[in-house]
Parts: C-alpha cells; sequence; structure tokens
C-alpha cells in the first residue's frame, strides 16, 4: 500500500521533493470590485441628492474611505474587492479624464482675457512649486509632494489620478493624497463663503476667487453657487482654465520621469513612459471636439454625467486604499502640508483677482 508520503510526492503535494512544481495562483477577477465601485458610486449619488452642497465626488471619496475602515466590509475590500478597485482608480479615472476634455472651450477660456490667463498661471507656477517645496521639506514619503502640489494646483483628484499614472505611484500614496485634497476642498465649501464680503469682493471676483483656490471642479460649484450665477459662470471658467493646465504639466512630469529613467550611457533602468500619455492625448482632442461648437447640447450632459459617474467609481477605489492608522503616522506633516498649501492657493489667487479686475 502506498504511504500518504509517497502518494502526495507523486502528485506533487507538500510532502514531495523541494522545487516540486505549485499549482498557480488564481488571479482575482475584477468583477467584484467594480460591483463595488458602482455600490459606491450609487451611495455617493444618494448622499449629494439629500445634502446638494455636497458634490458626489467628495462623497465617493470619503465613502471609499469608510468602508476600507468598516469591520465585515474591510477584509473584502482588501480581499476580492480589491482587484476591481484598483482598476477603478486607474482605468476608469483615465476615462473620466478623457470626457472632462469636453467641459473645456478654448472660446469660452480665452472669453476671460489674457490677464486672466497670466493670473491663472502664475497661481498654478506659485502653488504647485511652494507645495512641492514644502512636502520635500517635511519629508514625506515617496510621490506625496508631487501628487498634492499637483492636486491643489491643477484640478484635485482628477490631476493626481493623471499624474500617477505616468509616475507609476504606490496606491497608498495616491490614496492619502487624494483624502487630503479632498477634505481641504470639502472645508473650502464652507469657509470660503463667509470670506465672500468681509474681503471685499464682490460676486464676479468672488466666483474668480473660487475659480482659482478650490480643487475640484464639483467643489467650485458648490462654492460658488453661494453668491448667485455670475459668481458661478466666472468660477466656473477660471477653473476651467486651471484644467487646461493638466495636459502640459503630465507632459513635464513625463518628461522628468524619462530623464531620471536614463542612464548616463542612454540606456534605460525601468520602464519609460509616453511624453505625452494616451489620455493626455485624449483630453485633448475632447477640448478640440468642444472648441468646434459642433457638439449637441445633448451629447454635452451625456458626457458630463459619465464622466462624474466613472471618476466618483475611480475616487470611491482610491479612497478603499486609504489606510488611516499609516494617515497617522504622518499625519501631522501631511495637515502641516494641506494647510499650508491651502493658504497658498487661496492668497495668491485673492491677489491675482484683485489685480486683474
Amino acid at each position: 500500500m502506498i504511504s500518504s508520503r509517497v502518494r502526495d510526492h507523486a502528485v506533487g503535494g507538500d510532502g514531495g521533493a523541494p522545487g516540486a512544481s505549485k499549482p498557480p495562483r488564481k488571479v482575482p477577477a475584477p468583477l467584484p470590485g467594480l460591483a463595488m465601485a458602482a455600490v459606491g458610486v450609487a451611495a455617493a449619488w444618494a448622499v449629494h441628492l439629500l445634502i446638494p452642497a455636497v458634490p458626489m465626488l467628495t462623497a465617493a471619496v470619503v465613502l471609499g474611505i469608510a468602508a476600507a475602515h468598516t469591520p465585515g466590509l474591510r477584509a473584502r475590500i482588501r480581499g476580492t474587492g480589491r482587484a476591481g478597485l484598483t482598476m477603478a482608480g486607474k482605468r476608469l479615472m483615465r476615462i473620466g479624464i478623457v470626457l472632462l476634455g469636453l467641459k473645456l472651450s478654448l472660446h469660452d477660456v480665452l472669453g476671460l482675457g489674457w490677464a486672466t490667463v497670466v493670473m491663472v498661471l502664475a497661481v498654478v507656477a506659485a502653488t504647485f512649486g511652494g507645495t512641492l517645496w514644502l512636502g520635500r521639506k517635511l519629508g514625506l514619503r515617496g510621490d506625496q509632494p508631487l501628487l498634492i502640489a499637483t492636486g491643489y494646483s491643477i484640478c484635485g483628484a482628477s490631476a493626481i489620478g493623471a499624474v500617477s499614472e505616468v509616475t507609476g505611484s504606490d496606491e497608498e500614496d495616491v490614496a492619502t493624497s487624494v483624502a487630503l485634497v479632498t477634505l481641504c476642498g470639502t472645508l473650502a465649501i464652507a469657509v470660503l463663503p463667509l470670506l465672500h464680503h468681509p474681503l471685499g469682493l464682490d460676486d464676479a471676483q468672488f466666483g474668480r476667487w473660487v475659480g482659482a483656490g478650490v480643487h475640484d471642479v464639483g467643489q467650485v460649484v458648490a462654492t460658488a453657487q453661494t453668491a448667485g450665477p455670475d459668481a458661478l459662470t466666472d468660477a466656473v471658467l477660471v477653473k476651467l482654465m486651471r484644467v487646461a493646465m493638466l495636459a502640459p504639466l503630465v507632459a513635464a512630469v513625463a518628461m522628468s520621469v524619462r530623464a531620471r529613467r536614463a542612464t548616463p550611457a542612454g540606456t534605460t533602468t525601468g520602464k519609460r513612459p509616453a511624453l505625452v500619455p494616451l489620455f493626455v492625448l485624449g483630453f485633448l482632442a475632447m477640448v478640440a471636439v468642444r472648441s468646434t461648437g459642433l457638439v449637441p447640447g445633448g451629447v454635452l450632459d451625456v458626457a458630463q454625467h459619465a464622466q462624474e459617474l466613472l471618476l466618483a467609481a475611480a475616487l470611491f477605489g482610491l479612497g478603499s486604499a486609504v489606510h488611516l492608522p499609516s494617515l497617522v503616522r504622518t499625519g501631522g506633516r501631511v495637515a502641516a502640508l494641506g494647510l499650508s498649501s491651502w493658504v497658498v492657493i487661496a492668497g495668491a489667487s485673492y491677489a491675482g483677482v484683485l489685480l486683474t479686475t
């Protein structure tokens, strides 16, 4: 009779000889995680309906963080759901960024005047450079200084997602940066309207200040609408002008990454990203399409809803990757960077609005 040890050896079991082949590990399917992201989007939409002042994208990040720390859900989020949630945070984010280009028309941007264009460029440069420098001085880990600088200066979580695709950033760094930018943008919804009249701004000036200083498009809308339709219009146009800076910034980051990964002999270390990633080209193409004025309003409405749903799913996925204990360990430095950057962009945009209106 053959012993169990011999039988295990024959079939490659634990009792087999060293080096015996093992059954391949099953790769987690993305469907469970994508289903979780869809539920998260529905919940975020419901929150926005109940509390209109809370943008759906903001709610999606918060719900993703909450789900990742809820007993019972936590194991599924980190287990069977991780593959799909990671896919949502990356691939759906790219598609959402492409559709974001349909919000931007060159005619509308140039209609604000060259003085406003220069003001926006100066605010973006001051915020990006100042945040990146301070983040490195504070010793934040990995790509966090770059990602946070990008989120504050351009368009919040969407910009963080775009740059992280080029740099190949660690998922935890991306999630932490998104959480910080979302938190400060949410605080802006409550704080900035209180400063409208004390700072001596009329409605149009307030709208431009909000557009130049608040991170996410949804947060800009929620903040500026408190001052009426004129403020909202100017806020969205100025904000979209900042969104237009996404493409050149991503291209510049890609060039920097390619240069770092090239050795003096001209060879490369690791995979070199494309100078202009495909999704950025898609974003620029959508801007060009919108600028023709030939896209029907109904198509633009559908694209806007699709873009919001895709970005909400991506942000739920990114939020679910936040690990609060790790965030707490660097919480003081991260909070210091976030608040400092918030002051920089608010101050620079306020000065810019006063100088150009």
